[in-house]
């Protein structure tokens, strides 16, 4: 099912006015018409819906208040999807059938819309499982969203509308940014990769590269605004250039936005193993603002069972670009995913995953238990592993990791640290008295503030805080060296944290500004989209 929009995919080209996007607000009710964004999924879905609620409050809608945000008692309530895991679709649809009731007691009536991987891959079979859905859309046609919430208003019939392929780079859309001080960058959408277990590249399509003075352009234009910490993204960023020709065209741009003047921190996420090349090793390695960390997928340590997911490295492959990115930057931090129990993986099979976990020493890792993707090659291979198998050597996975993480961040105890504190990542500050931010290698740190700090004094997210680690977990850091007599512990107020304190204070003029244009209302901001989190069977990192 295709859009009608005209508008052609052209990454070298500013934004194009295509359906909400056009500028005039659409027509609403009288009184603002209040929206929710919910997310399930990845960094790259929640950048989408980041896109999405900035094409909604250009089109005339608000952010809900939190308190109407906790009890879902919204106007317009879109949920963003994932289809990664087969959790993440029961989870779509357990949410769904709470909102049937939810939207049959208001008065004043409520949207809802899915969108994302699961709404491309299900397409009306949303609406035909929970037929007060108002509006489904994909992943290669966000821009369509107001749209289709207006039609299907007027028309008081269920809106579905799927493009094949993509019809406007995201980055080109509105954004209402949910973080002032840091900020995500699509650099590519899609993948060109093969990986039996995935349906992303069905779900996203082929590689589609922006230029890099496009994303240079972001970067600074986020600068612009607070940010002093920016996360490059895409399905594979390190395969960036095919679309140009330029195999080392990652390592050039991870130079380039480094150099972007006002900007502090880069990271990017996630490279494949196969296209990792030591141009990239090195551009981190010079480029001071690069962060000393670094997400590696290995999926499985069995040789043969990569061959049988086609990922193209083997285990030696993968060891080699740890030890070259630890020869030139010793203080990396480097996290992984892992897929226990995939079709075929024998008991030897999983032995060489834990011993190249052994090896590999990762300060976390995301694992998963295998789970068939209908529509993926691996779905109908043979061998598929019993749950029980899967789930004990799951187990045994997860115990190892979490030793090598507590062994890793004990380590870390006595490092002098520069923690950027962060809004909403540590869930117990309030008991604990403590802020939390990352470090530069990301790890998540919980730290003390001293007795009698003032509150012009206190650290705001957005700021920097030098601090020392006085006790680890294998999950986060601690540094209470602020209660120590005569401990570190310094506070670098920044612009970032300036424009945080703007945004809270409702003086940010800036809220939703992105490289398609702004779409700021001027009042105090909310969090944003609500961010749910990837649905996962393992503990993520800094969790």
């Amino acid at each position: 099912m295709s859009t009608t929009l005209p508008a052609p995919l052209d990454a070298l080209a500013p934004a194009r006015a295509t359906g909400a996007s056009a500028g005039a607000p659409l027509p609403v009710d009288e009184r603002a018409r209040t929206y929710l964004v919910k997310t399930l999924g990845c960094q790259m879905n929640v950048h989408d819906s980041e896109h999405m609620a900035g094409m909604l409050e250009q089109a005339g809608y608000v952010p809900a208040a939190p308190a109407d945000a906790a009890a879902e008692d919204v106007d317009v309530l879109v949920i963003n999807t994932c289809a990664v895991r087969e959790n993440a679709s029961d989870k779509l649809y357990g949410n769904l059938g709470r909102l049937a009731g939810t939207k049959r007691a208001r008065p004043g009536g409520m949207q809802i819309a899915v969108g994302g991987c699961l709404a491309q891959k299900d397409r009306a079979g949303i609406v035909e499982r929970a037929p007060w859905v108002d509006v489904v859309f994909g992943t290669h046609n966000l821009d369509v969203l107001p749209t289709l919430l207006e039609r299907a208003r007027h028309n008081e019939a269920a809106q579905v509308e799927i493009a094949e392929s993509l019809q406007v780079f995201p980055s080109t859309l509105p954004t209402r940014r949910e973080s002032v001080y840091a900020g995500w960058v699509s650099i590519s959408v899609g993948c060109n990769n093969t990986c039996t277990f995935c349906i992303v590249p069905h779900l996203r399509g082929k590689e589609r590269d922006r230029r890099p003075a496009d994303v240079l352009a972001e970067v600074e234009a986020l600068v612009a605004t607070g940010a002093i910490e920016v996360t490059l993204l895409g399905q594979n960023v390190n395969s960036y250039g095919v679309g140009f020709g330029d195999r080392h065209a990652f390592g050039k741009l991870l130079r380039a936005v480094g150099a972007v003047p006002g900007l502090e921190r880069v990271r990017f996420t996630s490279p494949h193993p196969a296209a990792f090349t030591d141009d990239v090793i090195a551009a981190m390695a010079d480029t001071p603002t690069v962060m000393p960390q670094l997400h590696m997928p290995l999926q499985s340590g069995s040789d043969r069972v990569l061959r049988a997911m086609r990922r193209s490295y083997r285990a030696d492959r993968f060891l080699g670009i740890l030890d070259r990115v630890r020869a030139a930057i010793p203080q990396a931090a480097i996290t992984t995913d892992v897929i226990v129990g995939f079709p075929g993986e024998t008991e030897d099979d999983f032995a060489q995953t834990l011993d190249v976990v052994e090896r590999s020493r990762f300060a976390s890792a995301y694992t998963f238990q295998y789970s068939p993707r209908p529509g993926t090659p691996a779905a109908d291979l043979p061998g598929q592993v019993p749950k029980a198998v899967v789930q004990e050597r799951y187990e045994r996975l997860a115990a190892l990791q979490e030793r090598i993480s507590g062994e890793e961040n004990a380590a870390q105890v006595g490092r002098t640290l520069d923690v950027l504190v962060a809004q909403g990542e540590g869930r117990k500050d309030g008991a604990t008295a403590r802020i939390s931010g990352r470090a530069q290698d990301n790890r998540l740190v919980h730290l003390a503030l001293p007795a009698g700090l003032g509150p012009t004094d206190a650290p705001r997210p957005g700021d920097l805080v030098t601090v020392e680690v006085t006790r680890s977990a294998p999950y986060h850091l601690v540094a209470d060296s602020a209660l120590v007599p005569g401990g570190t512990f310094r506070v670098r107020r920044t612009r970032a944290g300036d424009a945080w304190q703007a945004r809270a204070e409702g003086h940010d003029e800036h809220a939703g500004t992105g490289a398609g244009g702004g779409c700021g209302t001027g009042a105090a901001a909310p969090a944003g989209p609500v961010v749910l989190g990837l649905p996962r069977l393992g503990r993520p990192p800094g969790s």
